[in-house]
């Protein structure tokens, strides 16, 4: 079975799937992916020094294929130890070709890597966006394996035009995105026998 490309499934099959299930005729109403976009926050303890700022900004280019953008602090808040136009954040928005290449990758090859992994849960914020956490960039197969204090963690965001949580939850179901499946409930003895 040869592998076909999201971006390709997502105009012949996933589309058939979801004009059957979201009940569509027109194949321009059904709901799309617009943007996908990762994150990366810089802990001011551990990630001050530009060399592991460096490495952060080289890794993420190698999983995006794109040069992230930098954040820089607006205020300073002495509590977190913040100053004005510090470094705290690296950001990367993907969009068409390279999106759906990243999305395959991160479905396929990255999730089933991590370890004890049970599903994603399936809560999206009220507008059919889905927000993925990741603690370690090492599930991504085209990482070499970081030392131990070059560990950082990232957050994929997954931007729809569903407008509806169902609309959205179909979307990335036919997709491919594993969602943990509803845990059955146990009955209790005294159920039993009543």
């Amino acid at each position: 079975m040869t592998f076909v490309p999201l971006q390709k499934r997502l105009t012949t099959d996933i589309a058939k799937a979801l004009k059957l299930e979201l009940k569509e005729e027109n194949v321009m109403a059904l709901p799309r992916i617009t943007k996908v976009t990762v994150n990366v926050g810089l802990n001011q303890k551990k990630f001050s020094a530009k060399d592991i700022q460096q490495f952060i900004a080289e890794s993420v280019a190698t999983l995006t294929g794109q040069k992230p953008s930098i954040r820089k602090s607006r205020k300073s808040i002495s509590n977190f130890n913040i100053r004005e136009n510090m470094v705290v954040g690296m950001a990367v928005t993907l969009r068409g070709k390279s999106m759906y290449n990243f999305l395959d990758r991160l479905i396929h090859y990255a999730l089933p890597r991590i370890r004890d992994f049970r599903g994603l849960l399936p809560k999206l914020d009220g507008h059919g966006n889905f927000a993925i956490g990741i603690i370690d960039q090492s599930i991504f197969p085209e990482l070499p394996a970081p030392e131990a204090n070059k560990i950082f963690g990232l957050q994929v965001q997954i931007t729809t035009n569903a407008g509806t949580d169902a609309r959205g939850l179909a979307l990335l179901k036919h997709i491919g995105v594993p969602f943990r499946k509803p845990a059955k409930k146990a009955v209790s003895s005294i159920e039993k026998s009543s």
